[in-house]
């Protein structure tokens, strides 16, 4: 729906603008102008008196949402190399699958893959859609948004997960309308609603302040990006009979792709990889100094870890934003977590929370890092530190 003001009707008397809570409305030539900042909240159109501002009901076609079925992965790959993600949204689709009742599919795009469909099989997909083509052979918005695209609507999942990798945050969108359907993007938990048996995405909102659960109940397929490292990954095991590979024709041309990929320059790898590591000791504020951090590498090398940190942290120039973890870092899984001198904002509990064992140690006894850990120590870092790191050495 949408905002129109009738500019025949318009008598200029500035009330809409009182009314509007975002300033949305500039008066040009005595009459009301509806700018960007319009968010179709409608206090307007309840605000004139004249009937010169009307709210205009979407004409989006309506869905047969019964016709989709089927839970859907894109299995992203670079260089012929399955990347995580994949493992792990397998995982998190095979959950969703057996809750909604329906087969759980991976997607796989590029070019001589073949050889990757096992992989999939192996971690649980009961079919694989493959697309190769040489076009395909690398990643690029127009190509895999015209085959995936058309996959969805002959096939029609009734839901489809993307890992909101550069690759994922570039083709959801595109996709989603493509085939005229809604999307959430950096999605930390999802769950099927036991009723009406539609998919729940949650993820952070408001900078991360809260926690919105979104649902999209008239269209399909229902489709997120889901942060790599936050979902479990499925584990291998042998083919089964049952298992399908369907192979799906693509027309893509030269023509369709509008960019031409001269080069690929890929990035160093990062100084430190706390993702997959099952230690991590990590520094916040409460540090108040980045020698805290010297601290924490000497406990981590005891422990067999690596040293993390929260955003304040890395903001502050104590340590790389390699280390950083969140929301708007990295999302880790560790076996042990250890938060040192971090207060527990939720931008920080979201890229960690799915820690095996958390252990929290801040001055404040009130802080929220206390809420979800499973071992608290109220007490300064620089006073409790160095007594574990006696105690392990001996």
């Amino acid at each position: 729906m949408g905002i129109k003001i009738l500019q025949d009707e318009c008598v200029g008397c500035t009330l809409c603008v009182g009314a509007c809570p975002f300033d949305a409305i500039d008066m040009i030539d005595s009459k009301a102008v509806m700018n960007d900042n319009c968010t179709n909240c409608g206090a307007c159109v309840d605000a004139c008196n004249f009937g010169a501002i009307i709210k205009e009901e979407s004409q989006m076609k309506q869905m047969d949402i019964t016709q989709y079925k089927d839970v859907w992965v894109f299995a992203e790959q670079r260089d012929g190399q399955l990347m995580d993600v994949a493992a792990e949204l397998l995982g998190e689709g095979r959950r969703l699958a057996e809750e909604v009742g329906c087969e759980l599919s991976a997607v796989l795009l590029g070019e001589d893959v073949r050889d990757l469909t096992d992989e999939l099989f192996a971690y649980g997909a009961d079919k694989v859609y493959i697309s190769e083509g040489e076009h395909l052979k690398q990643y690029t918005t127009d190509g895999y948004t015209k085959v995936l695209s058309k996959m969805v609507e002959e096939y029609k999942p009734e839901i489809v997960l993307f890992g909101a990798t550069h690759i994922g945050r570039d083709l959801a969108p595109r996709v989603a309308a493509r085939v005229d359907t809604g999307l959430t993007a950096d999605c930390t938990k999802l769950e099927i609603d036991p009723e009406e048996k539609g998919l729940m995405q949650t993820r952070p909102a408001f900078g991360g302040n809260i926690m919105a659960t979104i649902i999209c109940p008239k269209h399909r397929p229902q489709m997120a990006t889901v942060r790599p490292g936050v979902m479990e990954r499925a584990e291998k095991s042998g083919k089964r009979e049952d298992q399908e590979l369907i192979e799906f024709k693509n027309d893509v041309t030269e023509e369709d792709i509008r960019i031409k990929i001269l080069d690929v320059v890929k990035a160093g790898k990062a100084s430190v990889n706390i993702v997959d590591s099952e230690v991590i000791v990590s520094g916040g504020r409460g540090l108040e100094k980045p020698e805290g951090f010297e601290l924490l590498q000497t406990l981590a090398d005891k422990l067999g870890g690596v040293v993390g940190a929260s955003r304040a942290a890395v903001e502050s120039e104590w340590i790389d934003h390699d280390h950083q973890v969140g929301q708007t870092g990295k999302t880790v899984r560790p076996e042990l977590y250890i938060a040192c001198g971090i207060s527990g904002a939720i931008q920080h509990i979201a890229g960690m929370q799915g820690a095996k064992t958390i252990v929290a140690i801040n001055k404040n006894p009130d802080a929220p890092i206390f809420k979800i850990a499973d071992i608290g120590i109220v007490g300064d870092v620089y006073e409790v530190l160095p007594k574990l790191i006696d105690a392990l050495e001996k």
